[in-house]
């Protein structure tokens, strides 16, 4: 009888619960988001979130079950997400999950998060092994050699801020509501990319590694530059901005993929995680991909975003390859995927920032709910107030 497990996913700002089959069959897939929660901070709070999480698991989970037809009798283990992120949500999600298996002796298993995104084409494509993957969110980027359900090798990552973070912060930055990504791809639409010049940031130096604070920083000030000359921001200028740092973005991502590609040569090149739903970079890497003669693949829109089904599912493949996990389970703020790798250089003493800060996504906890000084004085300006309708 193929297994059926239980995914619990609470990392950051969406609570969500799944049921999943051994043969790669989701029964049930059930997400809470909290945008709404968050929307006047202009970022996720970690305290509401984690109250957030605290109150809607429990349903999550209910609802779930009850859309896969099963009681927990049925199950044949509960994943988990244990890290990283923001810790009070992943403490919330570890303690119920706890809290189901001493009252069903049901086995348990931790699961990295990121393990959750990476290994998701299996889920949805029944890709073998090997295979490379961007993982590209919110709160992280990096290119990795999966070679096992626990055998990840970073080629590269983000020195700075992750794509989905820069997105969110240029979002905030032109007036767009929450949340970023989508509100900048819908805006690019109605925008010409040539229009403006922005950099392309380490395209001159060797490697896969990326930095898009830099692009940011670069949209700031144009912003900036635009409302001093004309008095505001007008909706073309905003639209042609987010066209221009959208096409920065994927052309940096298109390039670092083809790095990636040489580096390891595989059959498949995956991509997954948030910034994965966005139409033009997931067109520019099938591109890349193609060149290389390698197989693409990009999970469903559904299965981009945290979800519970990705968490069950590393789960199984995890429980195959023999792990289960006590009682003493702990969460983890942060937990690297690469073990055996050096941590990136270029965020202090305490490491790279996005494995520091986890998952999140605008997260006020760790000081992406601003964009340092130079939006302060931006909108000291009044640039904030001044973005007009018209053209």
């Amino acid at each position: 009888m193929t297994l059926r497990f239980l995914g619990i996913e609470s990392s950051c700002d969406d609570t969500a619960a799944a049921v999943v089959t051994g043969d790669g069959r989701v029964l049930a897939s059930v997400v809470a988001g909290q945008t709404a929660l968050h929307a006047d901070f202009g970022g996720v709070v970690p305290e509401i979130a984690a109250r957030a999480h605290a109150e809607k698991l429990d349903i999550c989970v209910e609802d779930a079950l009850s859309q896969a037809g099963l009681t927990l009798a049925d199950l044949d283990g509960i994943a988990v997400t244990a890290g990283p992120g923001l810790i009070g949500g992943v403490l919330a999600g570890v303690m119920l999950a706890k809290g189901l298996v001493a009252g069903t002796g049901l086995p348990l298993v931790g699961v990295n998060h990121l393990a959750g995104h990476a290994l998701t084409p299996r889920l949805t494509d029944g890709v073998a092994f090997p295979y490379l993957m961007l993982l590209v969110s919110g709160g992280h980027c990096q290119f990795l050699r999966v070679d096992g359900p626990d055998d990840f090798t970073r080629l590269g990552g983000t020195i700075d801020d992750a794509p989905g973070e820069a997105f969110d912060k240029v979002a905030k930055l032109l007036g767009l509501p929450r949340p970023g990504g989508p509100q900048v791809e819908t805006a690019a639409r109605q925008g010409d990319p040539k229009r403006f010049s922005l950099p392309r940031p380490l395209l001159d130096r060797p490697g896969c590694d990326m930095s898009f604070s830099g692009l940011k920083t670069a949209v700031l000030r144009l912003r900036d530059e635009l409302v001093a000359a004309q008095g505001g921001l007008h909706e073309q200028d905003r639209n042609d901005i987010c066209a221009a740092f959208q096409r920065a973005v994927a052309d940096v991502l298109a390039e670092k993929s083809r790095r990636a590609l040489a580096l390891s040569p595989v059959e498949t090149f995956a991509v997954a995680g948030g910034v994965a739903a966005n139409g033009e970079l997931r067109a520019a890497l099938e591109r890349t991909t193609d060149a290389a003669g390698a197989r693409f693949v990009a999970p469903p829109l559904a299965l981009c975003t945290d979800n519970g089904a990705m968490i069950a599912w590393a789960g199984i493949e995890a429980f195959r390859a023999g792990q289960r996990d006590g009682i003493d389970l702990a969460a983890r703020p942060r937990w690297p995927l690469d073990q055996k790798s050096a941590p990136m250089l270029g965020a202090g003493k305490q490491g790279p920032r996005h494995e520091r800060r986890g998952s999140g996504r605008g997260c006020l906890w760790h000081g992406a709910g601003g964009i340092a000084g130079g939006e302060r004085a931006g909108h000291a300006m009044g640039a904030r107030h001044k973005l007009v309708g018209g053209s």
